[in-house]
């Protein structure tokens, strides 16, 4: 998992699908959406930290427009 695409094909999986707008928001839910999936124990542990790093790194970027 390398890309913010590849999280959102992840969230996908589970029919979750993140469109707010605004890319900085749609990152803050994916990562709480994540979260959330983490919790019930229905990623990996291996898919949950690959795809916050993703999500912070992209956060980050857009923090920097």
């Amino acid at each position: 998992m390398k890309t913010l695409y590849d999280v959102q094909q992840l969230l996908k999986k589970f029919g979750i699908y993140v469109y707010v707008g605004k890319r900085l928001w749609d990152i803050e839910i994916m990562a709480l959406e994540l979260d959330h999936l983490h919790d019930a124990g229905l990623v990996t542990k291996e898919e949950f930290i690959q795809a916050k790093l993703v999500l912070k790194h992209e956060h980050g970027i857009e923090e920097k427009k």
